[in-house]
């Protein structure tokens, strides 16, 4: 029987795309430790220098590689743990990057901004049904889906735009198959 994590690594790898983790150094003690140790392509989607400890919080874009021993980590130790999201793209890691780094503030009624969480599973397992097609459509840009947990982490949630609206596929995992 396969492992919880060699089903999601089947789920994010299958159809060729290219497959980059967001993760939320916040919820992720030892991310910076893991991504200076194992090395993967990666970038802070926080621009410029940071302050050590706002650079142990940010979020984090990574291309993860099917068999590295970087996606091993984050798919044995994260899945479950609200540590992030997946981008199945064809885009590279630049082009993502400067995508997704303009929905990292939000402005309240106010017009106050505030930093947008998008990354954490939780937040944006509830904001995508939200969304109108224009909304999707910008939110998606080259991004073909997202992966995440579900609120139960034997479920694994697809999330893609479909003629303008939201397409959400749920596979449980750990079943007998």
């Amino acid at each position: 029987m396969k492992s919880i994590s060699d089903e999601v690594r089947e789920f994010l790898f299958g159809d060729g795309a290219g497959v980059f983790a967001i993760l939320d150094g916040a919820s992720v003690r030892e991310l910076r430790e893991k991504l200076h140790q194992l090395r993967p392509e990666f970038e802070c989607l926080y621009r410029g220098e940071l302050e050590p400890d706002m650079a142990e919080v940010a979020p984090y874009l990574i291309r993860l590689e099917p068999k590295s021993e970087f996606t091993n980590w984050v798919l044995e130790q994260g899945w479950g743990k609200h540590w992030g999201i997946f981008a199945c793209t064809r885009a590279d890691l630049h082009t993502i990057r400067q995508h997704l780094r303009r929905f990292l503030t939000v402005h309240d009624e106010s017009g106050k901004p505030m930093y947008f969480r998008f990354y954490d599973p939780r937040v944006l397992r509830v904001y995508l049904p939200t969304c109108n097609a224009s909304e999707l459509a910008e939110f998606f840009g080259p991004v073909e889906n997202f992966v995440m947990e579900g609120e139960d982490p034997g479920t694994l949630l697809r999330m893609r735009q479909s003629s303008g609206a939201l397409a959400t596929s749920k596979e449980q995992l750990g079943e007998k198959k």
